[in-house]
């Protein structure tokens, strides 16, 4: 398989031809799922945008800005920021993530870096060396670098549970 590819991955044989037909007249219609896959063994370096799927076996240095999703496999390394509608993440992600819907962090993942997203999900084993903030839906990239920390918390008057 290339470099990008804009059919869903397939690791079975191709049929045969069928009389007066090539083997690719006989194949079934693909199916879009992946938009583009970066293969194990690729290095890609630059900005990556656009719509769609894009799933990451190989590596990426650069930014992403996608209107749909973003798929590191457990092969995948990502080191810049991603933005996308959804990210999901079995591999390793080095940069800012920004999940403008939902964030998936599975349990061979690694994420090095803060996450904003609507929806959070950590899976027993996945790792989050960062901050999470929570935005509400699709909204504009929040800046994660002018989050406040308060290490003051107050709390209302302590009640007896008894009612004493």
């Amino acid at each position: 398989m290339g470099f990008f590819s804009s059919t869903q991955r397939s690791d079975t044989q191709l049929p045969i031809a069928v009389e007066g037909k090539s083997p690719q007249e006989s194949l079934p219609p693909p199916q879009k799922v992946v938009s583009a896959l970066i293969t194990p063994g690729i290095t890609f370096k630059g900005a990556i945008e656009g719509e769609g799927v894009v799933q990451v076996e190989g590596v990426v240095e650069g930014e992403f800005r996608m209107t749909g999703a973003v798929i590191v496999a457990d092969t995948g390394l990502v080191r810049g920021p991603i933005s996308a509608d959804v990210v999901r993440v079995a591999g390793k992600v080095e940069g800012n993530v920004t999940a403008r819907e939902h964030m998936r962090l599975e349990q061979s993942g690694t994420l090095i870096g803060d996450v904003a997203t609507a929806s959070l999900v950590v899976e027993d084993g996945g790792r989050l060396n960062g901050r999470s903030t929570m935005i509400k839906g699709p909204a504009p990239e929040p800046e994660l670098a002018d989050v406040t920390v308060t290490d003051d918390l107050q709390f209302g008057p302590a009640y007896d549970i008894e009612g004493e």
